[in-house]
């Protein structure tokens, strides 16, 4: 037997498609056999299976681990949870390798699969081989054996473990994403005064949808704070491992901002440390790294290549402005939105002022947030590339960590070619209205030489 996947699911940090379209349970079975034959490769014999609250996920779990169990490994099931408890399931148990069904921060339409493989991320080529074996069907067989683990109570815990970060009045909304029961539960557990919102988990995301990136979803978020005169207030993405925040005020505190109040705490407790942000970030804090002693490293944006530069680096924290923080140290290395949130409370608590003082505190830069627009998946890198092209030719000052971070006099602004969906991005900072404005105007420029426009 042989499967062909649908190319456009076959990213480069998971697998993820629209389901009915580009993914479905044949895919979800292929995935299994290709996987169990990479753990029995390796001598592995057991894998940790999760999901997330998506209409599809459980269907696509129960193909997945079948496919898992033909293929001859015994299969650990979690059940329902963020992705960040199956990282920790695989970090913790006898096991193997992980994998979540998760569609991630996409569209409720969208699922897909998230993989660990003894400890490390598995993605890139290891995606492609999945395929190749698929088309080959040079899988392994065999009759695994499967159980299941309610694991949510010993995830919760630790994440309060050795918790020191004081007592606060918090907003939390989860969004009916797979958070929202360990949210719920981690509350209990924190000290301090707790509102959650949109807790219950549900596929059709009936409030708004779980990204944290896009402002109007946070609108709620803003309400619940400033109402209740609350000390600040957390959100988090459809799978549980990217964070937003609001301070006091309403004001939204982007990824690299929280990681720009993470790093103080981490620096005291790792002097001289590399310290991990994504090519997206502000340069203030790249600048805020390197001030505090730490070595400011720039990597490419995505949750596998951000483990992978950590683990080169030995760095303890790492973060995008996504929202996507990573912990090592004293943790596992891993993207966990509330592990960061407890770590967001603690840095507070250390600091001895409020979120909304380390907000005004921060350098007063102009940015835009992450600027999506739709290109075709086929189209997208070439634009890229065509772009990185002009601009050698220019002369220009580029750093090509991901896609193209352009430093003029101005600022900076930085074009990429999104791994998740079918768009380009643009981020853009300067110390002015009128200087964003002008790189703005330069990014379009390039665009519009490829005959693409911001939407």
């Amino acid at each position: 037997m042989t499967h062909q996947f649908d190319p456009s699911a076959l990213r480069e940090y998971d697998v993820r498609g629209i389901v009915g379209k580009s993914l479905g349970p044949a895919d979800a079975t292929a995935i299994g056999r290709g996987f169990a034959t990479r753990v029995r490769g390796i001598g592995g014999t057991r894998v940790a299976v999760g999901y997330d609250g998506r209409l599809s996920s459980p269907a696509l779990e129960a193909a997945l681990v079948a496919g898992l169990v033909a293929g001859g490994v015994d299969v650990v099931r979690i059940g329902l949870g963020p992705s960040p408890m199956l990282y920790y399931a695989e970090a913790t148990l006898e096991v193997d390798g992980g994998i979540h069904v998760t569609g991630s921060h996409n569209p409720a339409e969208y699922n897909g699969f998230k993989m660990v493989l003894r400890h490390a991320p598995f993605f890139g080529d290891d995606i492609q081989d999945l395929a190749a074996l698929a088309a080959s069907g040079a899988w392994s067989e065999g009759a695994g054996m499967v159980t299941t683990l309610d694991l949510r109570d010993a995830y919760v815990g630790r994440l309060m473990a050795g918790y020191a970060g004081g007592a606060y009045r918090i907003g939390w909304d989860t969004g009916n994403g797979a958070a929202g029961p360990v949210i719920e539960a981690l509350v209990k557990l924190l000290p301090g005064e707790h509102h959650v919102i949109f807790a219950e988990v549900d596929g059709n995301f009936p409030n708004h949808h779980p990204d944290p990136t896009e402002e109007s979803n946070l609108a709620d978020l803003k309400r619940l704070v400033t109402k209740n005169n609350l000390d600040f207030g957390l959100a988090f993405d459809g799978d549980g491992d990217r964070i937003g925040a609001v301070d006091a005020l309403g004001r939204v505190i982007w990824g690299d901002q929280i990681l720009s109040i993470l790093v103080e705490p981490a620096l005291r407790e790792h002097p001289g440390a590399s310290i991990v942000a994504d090519v997206k970030s502000s340069q203030a804090l790249f600048d805020r790294i390197t001030a505090l002693g730490g070595k400011a490293v720039m990597a490419p944006t995505g949750h596998s290549l951000m483990k992978t530069a950590m683990t080169r680096t030995g760095a303890p924290l790492g973060g995008e402005l996504s929202g996507h923080l990573f912990f090592a140290g004293d943790y596992y290395g891993f993207d966990d939105a509330a592990y960061a949130a407890v770590r967001l409370i603690r840095a507070v608590h250390l600091s001895g002022q409020s979120l909304t003082a380390l907000h005004d505190a921060m350098p007063a830069l102009v940015a835009t947030p992450d600027l999506r627009f739709p290109v075709d998946d086929v189209r997208k890198f070439a634009v890229v590339d065509a772009v990185v092209a002009r601009l050698a030719r220019d002369g220009a000052v580029v750093d090509l960590t991901d896609g193209a971070r352009v430093t003029t006099p101005d600022g900076w602004w930085l074009l990429r070619a999104s791994n998740t969906q079918a768009m380009l991005t643009v981020r853009a900072e300067a110390r002015t209205a009128d200087a964003l404005a002008s790189l703005l105007a330069a990014v379009d420029a390039h665009l519009a030489a490829c005959g693409v426009a911001r939407a």
